[in-house]
This record gives C-alpha cells, sequence and structure tokens, in this order.
C-alpha cells in the first residue's frame, strides 16, 4: 500500500500543492492512516485543514479505498 500512496502523491498531490508554492511529503502508512508532512507556503496556511481533507485525503481515498484517514504530522 506504500507505495501505491507514494504514487498518488507524487502524480496527483504534489503537482496542485506545488502550484500554491507548497509540497508534501510522505511520512507513514500504518493500518490505513497516512500520515503526511505539508512544506513551503502549506505549512502556515489557514487552509491546510480544507488542503487535507478535500484535497489530500479525497484523492487518496479514491484511489486506494483502503485509506482510512490521513494525518499531518
Amino acid at each position: 500500500m506504500l507505495e501505491r500512496v507514494l504514487e498518488v502523491i507524487e502524480n496527483r498531490i504534489r503537482p496542485r500543492i506545488r502550484m500554491d508554492g507548497g509540497d508534501i511529503s510522505l511520512v507513514d502508512v500504518e493500518n490505513g492512516i497516512v500520515r503526511v508532512r505539508l512544506h513551503g507556503a502549506c505549512s502556515t496556511c489557514a487552509a491546510t485543514q480544507v488542503t487535507l481533507r478535500e484535497g489530500v485525503a479525497r484523492l487518496l481515498q479514491q484511489e486506494i479505498p483502503e485509506i482510512r484517514g490521513v494525518e499531518q504530522v
């Protein structure tokens, strides 16, 4: 599952986040929970939780139904 998550982050999520001056890195995947770290503009943005919920989590769960949630670390 780790490889599938990394592929979605690299190909679908990271390009969108970089367009807004941020970046994302995968920290861990355990028991269906994906842990990510946001960098750059995304680390201080007021809309970080919206980005995680509506962007990152939505895309990951669409591509990988086994994903139960996304957490920022």
